[in-house]
């Protein structure tokens, strides 16, 4: 018995990392908890709507995206997708689904492509976007080192509490809050996300030129999210598209 529990001990000064991911995992301990938060307004066609969910799925089965998650989320990261609109018109779509192998992220991307519109049409609550991600956390049955909203629109908020209101919630939370800015419709639009949306360590803002360009913003984004910004410190530290490519 002193044999065996002395072969432990040296296998654990051997393999370190090996110990702790195996601790972390037993105290449910993640790298990234995310939240996609999706804009199904009425600004938002279903041909526009698929090309988002679709832009999703193949930003998770790129490979620059499964290097990020190995390298920047070694314990794992747990994701899930909210469709939102109007005022109180909000649904969480994808449940928290736990990424960890290559396995799971290829499930969560096909469940993001098939993901059917719950919300057709509507105004654009962007602060009320950003409030019913933060109370998403609630439910996360991990506990992550990071928790990001990411907010993709094609709209200023018209409905709802103000984004700057809902920022600064965040920020109490500290919840990281980022954007996709889809310029088709407002080509100032990433100026007023930068403004009043985005917020946290690291916080940041892609931008696509419509639809059909979401792709592209959506997998730079992701990487960003996942990999994280060592750098930064306090809540003060944003960055432009320019930053991160």
């Amino acid at each position: 018995m002193l044999a065996f529990g002395c072969w432990l001990g040296v296998s654990a000064l051997l393999h370190p990392a090996d110990a702790q991911a195996q601790q972390a995992q037993l105290e449910g301990r993640i790298d990234l908890a995310l939240v996609l938060a999706v804009d199904t307004s009425t600004s938002v066609d279903n041909g526009e709507f698929r090309l988002q969910m679709l832009g999703l799925a193949n930003g998770f089965r790129h490979e620059s995206v499964r290097y990020a998650m190995r390298t920047g989320a070694p314990l794992g990261m747990a994701v899930t997708l909210m469709q939102w609109s109007g005022r109180n018109e909000r649904v969480q779509v994808v449940p928290w689904t736990l990424l960890q192998t290559d396995e799971d992220v290829e499930a969560l991307a096909d469940r993001i492509a098939d993901a059917p519109r719950m919300i057709r049409g509507g105004r654009t609550a962007l602060g009320e976007a950003v409030t019913s991600g933060i109370d998403l956390f609630d439910s996360l049955p991990w506990q992550p080192r990071r928790r990001v909203i990411d907010v993709s629109g094609d709209g200023g908020s018209n409905d709802g509490i103000l984004p700057r209101t809902a920022r600064e919630q965040a920020r109490a939370a500290r919840v990281t809050v980022n954007g996709v800015a889809i310029l088709n419709e407002e080509p100032r639009l990433d100026v007023y996300y930068t403004s009043d949306l985005i917020v946290g360590p690291g916080s940041f803002l892609i931008t696509a030129t419509d639809y059909v360009d979401f792709a592209r913003a959506i997998r730079l984004k992701l990487v960003r999210e996942i990999i994280g910004n060592p750098m930064a410190m306090n809540d003060n530290d944003q960055q432009t598209e320019s930053q991160v490519q």
